[in-house]
């Protein structure tokens, strides 16, 4: 088993949701963080919140589609505390819509999705995703250090309509774990550094929180324990991960028992 105290975490979309969730927990039990986000001004309360709870962090503006960027946040972490032992590359958008619209009284096509549309989700939720995982993989295998990769995929993996975008770049995350770990039992460092994926449904962030209340309680009303997943949920399930070692190379759903319908 892994112990958190003293180890580094690096966590992309760290200025909110999920990834601070993540953050916040992971100080709580004695680690040191390094918070990536592209919105400057957020990542700054992050790390003032970080810091009230004294916990180390170290924060690096990046955009995860640029190379660039992505090096030098893995880089900072190794400068800043000599070790990276899990990446949580959470940095991810939504921007739903039907891959077709049709009007209701001719049945003709009168708009569909844009290629903009389409390709800046699948910029930033899987090259992103490769680029922060490459840059921080390679720092530990040449640091020797031991840890976890753990992606976040969604329950939209599995195929929700108006998502096509989104949920391809999910179920990406959902078979990215496998070949990770393949590709390191084949390169011998398997038992060293691991790679999962936890596939949320919805959990109750800020911008979840702050939907109409009509559609979140048509959302609700398919979740068997009958609310939200709680951030802290989930960032109880990605320590839990972490300092589990015999967990590796799978998916693991965190959804109250939500099951998709048949539209999705």
């Amino acid at each position: 088993m892994l112990t958190i105290k003293d180890a580094v975490a690096v966590i992309t979309g760290g200025a909110s949701g999920i990834g601070l969730a993540v953050a916040r927990y992971w100080v709580e039990q004695g680690g040191k963080v390094v918070l990536a986000d592209v919105a400057a001004e957020a990542l700054a309360e992050a790390e003032k919140q970080i810091t009230e709870l004294g916990g180390d962090v170290a924060t690096v503006v990046c955009n995860v589609t640029k190379e660039e960027d992505c090096g030098r946040l893995a880089d900072t972490a190794i400068e800043k505390f000599g070790q990276i032992n899990l990446v949580a590359p959470f940095a991810g958008i939504i921007m739903d819509g039907l891959m077709l619209k049709t009007d209701r009284e001719t049945g003709k096509v009168e708009d569909k999705m844009g290629l903009e549309q389409f390709q800046k989700v699948i910029d930033i939720n899987l090259t992103g995703v490769f680029l922060t995982v490459r840059e921080c993989a390679e720092r530990m295998v040449n640091n020797d250090n031991r840890g976890l990769i753990c992606l976040v995929s969604s329950t939209g993996s599995l195929g929700t309509a108006g998502q096509l975008n989104y949920s391809s770049t999910k179920a990406a995350m959902s078979v990215m774990p496998k070949v990770i770990t393949a590709e390191f039992f084949r390169r011998k460092f398997a038992d060293k550094i691991r790679c999962v994926a936890i596939a949320p449904g919805y959990v109750g962030t800020p911008m979840v929180k702050n939907m109409n209340q009509k559609a979140l309680d048509r959302i609700l009303e398919n979740v068997p324990i009958g609310r939200l997943v709680e951030p802290e949920e989930v960032a109880s399930l990605v320590c839990e991960l972490y300092r589990n070692e015999a967990l590796a190379g799978d998916i693991f759903y965190i959804h109250g028992g939500l099951r998709l319908g048949s539209k999705g």
